[in-house]
């Protein structure tokens, strides 16, 4: 990545997770962080350098916009629409800041939205990047939080990557754990293979 290549060590797997608010894109890419290991694989949240630099601009609490709370929601839409406007400005603004220091071989990217990012990880990690589709039942959303939001559900961050994209991967999570193993058992081998003996 131009400028950025001597401070991160070049990934081994690109894992990219994609899917609508309260599918449980955090609670896999933690899980599988967390079976690999903290040395060998880095979760990277697209949503951090976005937020960080929307606090500093607007003089906003980060802590909060980082988590789950009201805060963030209220927020959620003026933030997504700054976003956009950088994207247009540098496509792969975000994607940089957010790989300049990992170091971890396996890579997670737990929030991707935008066909842009995608294509700035397919054209920079071509041979190791695996795209990974999470889906839930609207039902089961609810039952985790999610109500339906104009102008962020129906909008390009929630809708932008719903076609026109070959998933390497699609994990149903509908909160069976049983279920929800089964399906990571696959994509955990894949990982491993990619680490060092």
């Amino acid at each position: 990545v131009e400028g950025s290549r001597s401070k991160m060590a070049a990934p081994t797997l690109v894992l990219i997770f994609s899917g609508k608010r309260k599918t449980g894109k955090d609670f896999i890419t933690d899980s599988i962080r967390d079976r690999l290991g903290a040395d060998n694989c880095a979760i990277l949240r697209l949503a951090a350098p976005i937020k960080e630099q929307y606090a500093k601009e607007h003089g906003l609490d980060l802590e909060q916009l980082m988590g789950t709370s009201e805060y963030k929601e209220r927020y959620r839409l003026q933030m997504i629409r700054w976003g956009e406007e950088q994207r247009e400005r540098d496509p792969g603004f975000f994607c940089r800041q957010v790989v300049k220091d990992v170091t971890s071989p396996v890579w997670i990217v737990s929030d991707l939205r935008r066909r842009s990012d995608l294509e700035w990880f397919e054209s920079h990690f071509t041979a190791v990047t695996q795209t990974v589709r999470v889906e839930a039942s609207m039902e089961t959303r609810r039952l985790r939080g999610w109500s339906f939001t104009p102008g962020v559900d129906d909008g390009p961050s929630e809708c932008g990557l719903d076609a026109g994209v070959r998933w390497d991967w699609t994990l149903r999570n509908e909160g069976g754990a049983g279920e929800l193993e089964g399906q990571l058992q696959p994509l955990l081998t894949l990982a491993r293979s990619r680490l060092a003996p």
